[in-house]
């Protein structure tokens, strides 16, 4: 093989590497904001939900996960706001659903 063609190889072999060690990375960077975002939903509700009422979600997150999604959003929302007085109990949580939903 010529100087030429081992250095071109080099080069593609090269740039090769770096496109996926980039990639890698990105997906790294990803999955870390992911679990960040997870960690802050988690710590927002466990704020305003008590336990019987988190337990409620999550046993509701089995059947329609979409739904408890929609309320979590809701909750998150209002908390971020300061339009919650406290910690929404089991009823509560029932009746937002049932209101959010409609």
């Amino acid at each position: 093989m010529a100087d030429d063609e081992l250095e071109a190889i080099r080069r593609q072999r090269m740039a090769e590497l770096q496109a996926k060690h980039g990639d890698s990375a990105k997906n790294q960077q990803g999955e870390e904001a992911k679990q960040r975002e997870t960690e802050m939903r988690n710590s927002i509700l466990s704020q305003v939900l008590d336990q019987s009422a988190r337990a409620r979600l999550n046993r509701l997150a089995l059947v329609k996960p979409e739904k408890v999604r929609s309320v979590e959003d809701y909750l998150i929302q209002m908390a971020q706001y300061g339009s919650l007085a406290g910690k929404f109990i089991l009823n509560q949580v029932a009746r937002a659903a049932g209101a959010y939903a409609r």
